[in-house]
């Protein structure tokens, strides 16, 4: 065979090797009475891997162009043009062709051992089942009546929610709004989803924190979105990097965690949450504020949002309870000016027709309740109780080896390690041990970071936890 594969192209060998095949078969290189080469002795022919033929082959055959029968080899089907016999669609080629992109392999890889094993868990950003108001949301569910439909709800979501979220992000966050200014969601992700697909188009730049959980999401390549990165430091983000990538690149929307950010824990000074607004109103920026923590403060201080000082309505504003009460009732919201939010409501009603009425209904008692109060508080005590406990079991067991910002809210703590080592081989070598965390890679440009959430874990598992990461550590840099 004359054919070589071009190892410099994007196109995959495999997929390179199954279109010259296809085209040798359409004009007659291939005769039908004669076999395809056998895979191991074609993978040595061409010096790649016998997978590499396999996966060509299974893709011609996907498309009824070969038949492959052991003893008699590979050879070209008989009924090529599908006169006697179905064919299989070519899923490869579906799957892979579709706008919408996968999750970095990493993030596929902590999604399915956090699912499949039982480990000490300290990647997943929810929290544990203890942590959930159980016995309140059991009361809700079974003494008091349902009041919603079980029809088709209002597009935006439930009246009576939206007017209880009113209330709620009144008191509890010191924002001003009105119900028809709120959509209900199914969480934070689908609100950031919605914002991207209907408010940015193709080739448009926007501004995200470096590092951030917004980094490893593939909505903003899967939408063509340029991104850009503002520098996280222990006050978060420098407002004057704003300014400088708003000349540089017209960045059209800015992307923020400014309260007990995700993964840094750092929270952004009141100063620099003005100035930001400042910036936004000077240049007619958006800002989307992603504010899933800040009830969360260990001091009991209550944060100022961006959208608490927003005087402008410059601040779209997206939070959930998912930190907060339960992430499974998948209640999430957006407040942003009246004909944004009826737009955004718009495009989630050719999703899902609307969001479920009981986790709406769930939502509102609960929120309406005494028992949330007391639950909140009762939630930051214990978040507390397990920061310290993963700030003692670092000093215990790295004392010399890491650095970290101890965050004053929130649920995730960001930690340097101060030597050397390969992300692939530690993320390994601790699930080995039967640990899980989150590599910084998948945060942030900036090499030797992880990120320990400790809402998932007890404090005894949190310690053990840490100590396998530290035994873990040590095998892959000595």
């Amino acid at each position: 065979m004359e054919w070589k594969p071009d190892r410099e192209s994007k196109n995959p060998i495999y997929k390179q090797l199954a279109e010259y095949i296809e085209q040798g078969i359409a004009d007659g290189s291939f005769p039908p009475d004669k076999p395809l080469p056998s895979e191991r002795g074609l993978a040595k022919e061409l010096g790649v891997n016998r997978s590499t033929v396999i996966s060509a082959y299974d893709l011609l055959e996907s498309n009824g162009l070969i038949d492959r029968n052991r003893g008699s080899g590979t050879t070209i089907s008989k009924d090529i043009w599908g006169i006697t016999k179905k064919r299989i669609p070519s899923w490869n080629r579906y799957i892979e062709a579709g706008p919408f992109l996968p999750n970095l392999p990493v993030t596929q890889r902590l999604h399915k051992e956090t699912a499949e094993q039982n480990l000490i868990n300290l990647a997943s950003g929810e929290l544990s089942q203890d942590l959930f108001p159980l016995s309140s949301l059991r009361v809700i569910t079974s003494n008091r009546s349902f009041i919603g439909t079980l029809g088709y709800d209002h597009p935006q979501g439930n009246p009576i929610l939206r007017e209880t979220l009113a209330k709620h992000v009144k008191q509890f966050r010191s924002i001003d709004t009105d119900p028809s200014s709120i959509l209900i969601t199914s969480g934070a992700q689908q609100a950031l989803h919605l914002v991207v697909q209907c408010l940015l188009k193709p080739g448009d730049a926007v501004a995200i924190e470096d590092p951030s959980y917004h980094y490893n999401l593939p909505v903003f390549k899967s939408a063509g979105i340029k991104t850009y990165f503002l520098k996280v430091n222990k006050d978060g983000i420098n407002p004057h990097d704003i300014t400088d990538l708003y000349k540089k690149h017209r960045i059209r929307m800015i992307f923020l965690n400014p309260i007990y950010q995700n993964p840094t824990g750092t929270l952004m000074s009141e100063n620099n949450r003005k100035k930001v607004l400042e910036i936004s109103s000077e240049y007619g920026i958006p800002v989307v504020e992603d504010d899933p923590y800040s009830l969360t403060s260990f001091s009991g201080e209550k944060m100022q949002t961006l959208k608490s000082l927003d005087r402008y309505g410059n601040v779209l504003y997206i939070s959930s309870l998912t930190k907060i009460i339960a992430s499974g009732l998948r209640i999430g919201w957006i407040i942003g000016p009246k004909a944004v939010i009826e737009r955004l409501s718009d495009a989630k009603q050719q999703v899902d027709f609307g969001h479920a009425s009981y986790s709406q209904w769930i939502a509102n008692d609960f929120l309406e309740s005494r028992d949330f109060e007391n639950h909140l508080n009762d939630l930051v005590k214990q978040l507390e109780s397990r920061k310290d406990q993963i700030v003692f079991s670092l000093q215990s067991f790295l004392k010399e080896q890491v650095d970290f910002h101890v965050p004053e809210g929130g649920i995730h703590l960001w930690c340097r390690i101060k030597k050397e080592f390969n992300e692939n081989q530690l993320l390994e070598e601790s699930i080995k041990r039967g640990v899980i965390f989150v590599p910084g890679s998948t945060m942030g440009s900036e090499k030797g970071f992880v990120r320990f959430t400790f809402s998932r874990e007890k404090e005894d598992n949190i310690h053990e936890g840490i100590k396998r990461f530290a035994e873990a550590l040590n095998a892959v840099t000595n």
